[in-house]
């Protein structure tokens, strides 16, 4: 967690103003959050801090590459990351989580460390099946091919109308029907 101190924005004393701020991302900053989904990797983070009396607005462009593990051969690879994502936080009461991007803290929090989004807003971006990029390709083909093969259908006869249909409900639907 000591790393993460890095990322740690005073905005006790920060004039009310646009604030731009250069983080580097690499292998250390994502053994500070397990290994399980990304193994490393090369980032840079350009944040750009919008402040005022009320809201601070965070503007995130991430650009680089992790390392992950392919899903279907173990194999190690590089994936490019270009991630742009927006993060508000508004002063209030109390400290909350209001949506998922929007929070509130009180106005005597001091620092505000962005790790945890900037991780977050990396994982979000990177897709559900993790394919080394020699099984990109085959991949697509054969989605492209499965989507022109009906799997299941569950009427038997394509030709009726909605008026035969009636006439072949289950009878226990036809009393519950009537309870009205």
């Amino acid at each position: 967690m000591k790393k993460l101190k890095d990322y740690e924005i005073g905005i006790a004393k920060l004039s009310n103003r646009t604030h731009k701020y250069e983080f580097t991302l690499n292998d250390d900053f994502f053994e500070e959050f397990g290994k399980e989904i990304i193994l490393g990797g090369k980032l840079k983070a350009d944040v750009e801090l919008d402040k005022t009396e009320s809201l601070l607005t965070f503007h995130f462009d991430i650009t680089g590459h992790v390392r992950l593990t392919c899903d279907r051969s173990l194999e190690e690879f590089d994936h490019p990351v270009d991630v742009q994502a927006t993060f508000r936080i508004k002063y209030g009461e109390e400290n909350a989580e209001l949506d998922d991007d929007l929070w509130q803290i009180t106005p005597n929090t001091q620092t505000i460390n962005i790790a945890q989004h900037l991780y977050d807003y990396i994982g979000l971006s990177l897709p559900m099946k993790k394919l080394h990029p020699r099984f990109v390709e085959e991949d697509e083909e054969e989605e492209a091919n499965d989507q022109d093969i009906l799997i299941y259908t569950s009427r038997t006869d394509a030709g009726t109308d909605e008026d035969d249909d009636e006439d072949d409900t289950d009878p226990r639907w036809d009393a519950l029907r009537n309870l009205n």
